[in-house]
């Protein structure tokens, strides 16, 4: 995995991610529980986070799960969410 980095759910726990690896998937690896899963696939919503504190990319997601607005907000779906960085989400 490259770039390791920690991720934090706020009320929740930590879990380590890789830079090529979906928050989602990187928490069902290390055994978390904190993110609701759905599809996996960017179209449910039922993974929605926002992002507190770090850097990070996303692929596609539903528009309307999270809109332009709310991305620019910090929201993202953890199954499209690719940390750059050490990452603090809470759990919508």
């Amino acid at each position: 995995m490259t770039g390791l980095h920690q991720i934090r759910v706020i009320g929740g726990g930590e879990f380590t991610c890789g830079e090529d690896e979906r928050v989602l998937l990187a928490m069902e690896r290390c055994g978390a529980g904190d993110i609701g899963v759905g599809c996996r696939g960017g179209g449910c919503g039922i993974c929605r986070v926002k992002v507190v504190e770090g850097d990070y990319r996303t692929g596609k997601m539903s528009a309307a799960k999270v809109p332009d607005s709310d991305r620019r907000a910090g929201y993202a779906l953890a199954c499209r969410l690719f940390p750059a960085g050490d990452l603090v989400i809470a759990v919508e």
